[in-house]
Parts: C-alpha cells; structure tokens; sequence
C-alpha cells in the first residue's frame, strides 16, 4: 500500500505535466499561423522565381526565334535549250561544173570559205569559150599593166590586118566588134571592146600587137599560167573559139579573183555598155550584171551544153559588211539555165544567214524557292536572236548570281548565246517576290533556324 506522500507527489508532477502540456498547446497556437505564413511566402518566392526563369525562358526562345538568320533562298537553274535550225542548202547546176568562194565569211562559213568553199560536178578541165579572153587580159596586162582603172595606155593604131580578122572570125561564127583600118583607140579601150561584147577580133589583135606574135603571146600565156600555179589550164589561142582552150572550176576562181583584183579589169567587166570610135555602141553579154548582187564578170559560149560564167557578186546579207562572191558555172545547157542556176546559188547563199530566235521574254530558266513556302521564277528579260549562217551551232552559258534583295524585277544574271563571230545576251530576273518568313513560322520551326554565329558569319 502506497504512502499518502508517496501519491501527493505523482499528483503534483501530474499536475505539472498538464500546465506544461497546455502552455505547449497555447504557444503552438500562437506560432502556428506565423509558421504557416513564412511556408506561404516561401512557396510564393519559389514560385515566382520559377514563373520568372520559365518568362525569362520563353522570351529567350521568342526573340532568338524572331531574330535567328533563315537559310538562303535556293535557286534552281535550267539552261535554255539552244534552238535546232535545218542546215542551208545551196543550190547547185544539174548538170555541168560549178564552184564558189566566198570572201569576207571565214567566220560564218568557216576556213576554206574563200578558197573553194562550194562546188559541184566534176573537177576534170572542161572548155571555157569565151572566158578565154579574161586570161588574155591578164596576160596582156602583165606584160603591158595600166597605172589605175582609168589609165588609157598607150594608142593602139588597128592595120589592114586587123581589120581582116573581122572577116575571119565573122565566117567562124564567133562574137566580133568593128575595127576599120587605121582606127586608133587607146589600150583600155581596145580591152573594152573584147571583153565587153567579147569580141575575138580584138582579142587577136591586141595579143598579137603587144607580144608580136600568136607564138610569143601563147608562150607569155604558159609561162603566166604556171607562175600562178594554174596547173588546170590550158590555153591555145586567145578567143576561146577553139574547144581546146579549157580549165577546171578551181582554176577560174582563182582567175576570177585575180581579174577582180586588177582596177582596170574590174572596171571594165562591171561596165554594162560603151561607146568607142570606129567600134560604136558595145554592149556587155553578161546580162546578169546588176541582178542578184552580181558585178561582173564573163560569159563563156561553144554552143549547147557548153555555156559558161565566171561571176562576181557582192551580197549585203546581213553581216557587218557584205560578201564578197567569185563563182564559176560550166558546161551549162543554156544561157537561160546558167543565169538561173548562179541567181539560185547566191539566193541560197544569202537566205543561208539568218536570225535565229534563241529566247522570249518571260522564258522560265529557273526557280527560287524558301524552307517556309515562299517562291519566284527566274526568267529571261527580254526576246533575243541572234544572226548566224545556216545551222551554225549556237552554244549559250549562263550567269546568276545572290542577289542582295529578292524582289521582283530583280536582275540576278544574264544568258548569252555565241553563233560564229556574234554574240548577244539577256538579263535573267526575278518574276515575283519572296517573303520574309512569319513570325509564327520562326517560333514553330527552331530546326529551321540558325545559330547567331551563323548570322555573324
């Protein structure tokens, strides 16, 4: 049994306890809401320190997306196709030989085009007639030259037996001019009249009167032809009335081209009709002088199948200056068929330059295009050609270069075409233009945007 003393003292400590427990209780009271209020605030500082650095984040993101540099537009480029064009053709006799050289168009025609360029039949020695006579002069003025185009030379005084040549060659049939006894003319005019109405008469006459003799002037003949080089052909009197006197196509063009060059040949040749004392009114029997571009130069006839034409012509056809034509038709079926034949070889050479279309204005030649769905078109900016001979190939390159703005209108290159020796070029520029990327592209496609050091770059 517990002692009364013992119990006092369990009921005071007891006691104690309690008041303690309820200070504790009232003191917790009093610090609870403080507690709570200083966990508030500290959740309230940590969320808005969180809400600060997500706004801070975000407005990161949003100016860096606004601001990032965007890849270049690409641009896609396709050459236009250089445009086919048929080749020219020339038209060529149907039956004889024929050739032609053309000075002046290397560049268009290519080298060899003012040698032999163009030529057809055969290349054997075939008669020549009356083109004989432009060897003659040739000859005679070798041994006796003119100083200019209309230098007269000396006078040549026609003797009896000049004037029996009329008769001579009158029974032969062949082309003659008059020449009374004692009639006197100068040099000059004495080559006109053989080489204008093509007068064997006065062929004779003069070879004989300027070398002395048939056989010193056919020798002069041999010696002149070989210096040339003019291996082809063969002369054996000075008229072309025999059949014997005969050359090849090659030859006479290069005969032709050393006529033209002598003034006073060239002169004479080109010269429609004259009048001369004691010979009257002469006129030229190269009736195409004047057609077509042709200047001259001499006919050639034996008879049928035998009609022949040394020519030369000048062609404006375009080019920076004209062509300069030497040609050579024999052993044509008729005058009528030779005249035809050569007009339809230099229309053939003159239609043969041409424009040639190479591009429209308009004409796509590629394409601009961006990440965000922006694009344009590049095309030529205006129509072009270009002048060239026949199916000349025409070769293009183009130039495109980043332009600082796409805008439209913008030219960004140029293309330009080379046919031969000319070349012409045209702008390539923006049709339409490119947007800026949206701002709301920028902030959905950060895959799509750079880093600041590439637009420091």
């Amino acid at each position: 049994m517990a002692r009364p003393d013992e119990s006092t003292d369990e009921l005071s400590e007891f006691a104690e306890l309690l008041t303690h427990e309820q200070e504790f209780t009232r003191a917790r009271d009093r610090i609870a809401p403080e507690v709570r209020r200083r966990r508030r605030r500290r959740g309230l500082i940590i969320t808005a320190i969180c809400v600060v650095l997500l706004l801070a984040a975000a407005g990161g993101y949003i100016g860096w997306a606004l601001t990032a540099p965007v890849d270049q537009p690409a641009v896609t480029t396709q050459a236009p196709q250089a445009p086919a064009v048929d080749p020219a053709v020339i038209a060529t006799p149907l039956s004889g030989a024929s050739a032609i050289s053309v000075a002046g168009a290397d560049a268009y025609l290519g080298e060899g085009a003012s040698g032999v360029w163009s030529s057809s039949g055969t290349g054997d020695p075939l008669p020549i007639a009356s083109i004989s006579k432009l060897i003659t002069a040739l000859v005679i003025l070798d041994r006796a030259p003119l100083a200019s185009a209309d230098d007269p030379g000396p006078t040549i005084t026609f003797t009896k037996a000049d004037h029996d040549l009329y008769d001579r060659y009158y029974v032969q049939g062949a082309t003659i001019a008059p020449m009374p006894t004692g009639t006197s003319m100068s040099l000059r005019d004495a080559l006109a009249a053989m080489l204008i109405p093509s007068a064997s008469n006065y062929a004779e006459a003069l070879s004989s009167r300027i070398f002395g003799s048939q056989s010193a002037f056919l020798g002069a003949t041999r010696d002149w032809l070989a210096a040339h080089g003019l291996t082809g052909t063969t002369i054996t009197e000075p008229t072309g009335i025999s059949p014997r006197n005969t050359s090849t196509a090659a030859d006479l063009l290069a005969i032709g081209k050393l006529a033209a060059a002598n003034p006073a040949i060239a002169q004479i040749v080109a010269t429609p009709s004259i009048s001369l004392p004691g010979a009257g009114q002469l006129n030229n029997t190269n009736g195409l002088l004047g057609t077509a571009g042709i200047t001259g130069m001499k006919t050639g006839t034996l008879g049928e199948g035998t009609v022949s034409l040394l020519y030369t012509a000048t062609l404006d056809v375009g080019a920076a200056e004209p062509l300069a034509v030497t040609g050579v038709l024999l052993g044509g079926a008729s005058r009528d068929s030779v005249n035809a034949s050569v007009i339809g070889a230099l229309d053939s050479i003159r239609s043969g330059f041409h424009q040639v279309s190479v591009a429209t204005s308009g004409q796509e030649v590629g394409t601009i295009s961006t990440p965000w769905g922006s694009s344009a078109r590049l095309v030529i900016g205006q129509t072009a050609s270009i002048f060239t001979w026949s199916d000349t190939p025409i070769t293009l390159s183009m130039d495109i270069a980043t332009p600082p703005t796409y805008q439209d209108g913008t030219v960004v290159g140029s293309v330009t075409w080379t046919a031969g020796p000319n070349t012409v070029t045209a702008p390539v520029k923006i049709e339409g233009s490119i947007d800026h990327p949206s701002e709301w592209w920028r902030l959905t496609h950060p895959s799509e945007l750079g880093s600041p050091l590439d637009a420091a770059g």
